[in-house]
């Protein structure tokens, strides 16, 4: 059944911005969506199968819950496994356990290891958000695969800003997404959790 609407949890608002930027380049415009902040990851977590619950007593076949979190250096697969537990112990199923016949209603995903690494992931976005950046980041070593950058990539984005004279007084991180998401285009994007996350949402517009 076709997509009409989608239900989006996230763990903060930062996520929040970035998503209501980004999603009017992936979804077709007659899908509708609604995205939910939490105050940070264990919050998500802690409330995530009660709210699961809640849309398994009514939610419409034309609809899809999407869960994204943040991999924060944890077991990638461990932690896919908490989401697609709460899922299966709301009584739902996820693209990754559908049913028999391959419907499902959740789509859980890890931003690897946070959704700052899916900035350095299309420098050309960062560029154009913040011009003293140097274009030729991406060529070296450290950011080449942004899912592996060491040191945590929000704590690496705020050092390569105050060097560029951006955010001094602290990387305010709702307005950075704000920033890099309206320049950023999904098909160049080099971090593989973002293209996981991408191409699981472009299969909805089918």
């Amino acid at each position: 059944m076709k997509t009409n609407h989608v239900e989006i949890m996230v763990e903060e608002p930062s996520m929040d911005a970035f998503l209501s930027l980004l999603l009017p380049k992936l979804l077709a415009k007659d899908i509708t969506y609604s995205i939910h902040a939490y105050q940070g990851k264990p919050d998500l977590l802690r409330k995530l199968q009660n709210r699961l619950r809640g849309y398994s007593k009514f939610i419409p076949g034309d609809w899809r819950i999407v869960v994204i979190i943040d991999e924060d250096r944890e077991n990638c697969m461990e932690l896919k496994q908490k989401l697609e537990s709460a899922s299966t112990s709301a009584g739902l199923f996820t693209k990754s356990n559908p049913r028999s016949d391959g419907a499902f209603h959740v789509i859980n995903r890890l931003a690897v290891e946070e959704l700052e690494a899916w900035y350095f992931g299309d420098v050309k976005a960062l560029c154009k958000a913040y011009p003293g950046i140097p274009s030729t980041l991406d060529s070296k070593a450290k950011y080449r695969n942004p899912d592996a950058i060491t040191g945590g990539t929000w704590e690496q984005l705020e050092n390569i800003l105050n060097k560029a004279n951006y955010h001094k007084g602290g990387l305010s991180k709702i307005q950075a997404a704000q920033d890099i998401a309206i320049h950023m285009d999904p098909n160049i994007n080099r971090s593989r959790s973002f293209r996981v996350f991408r191409d699981a949402l472009l299969e909805l517009n089918a």
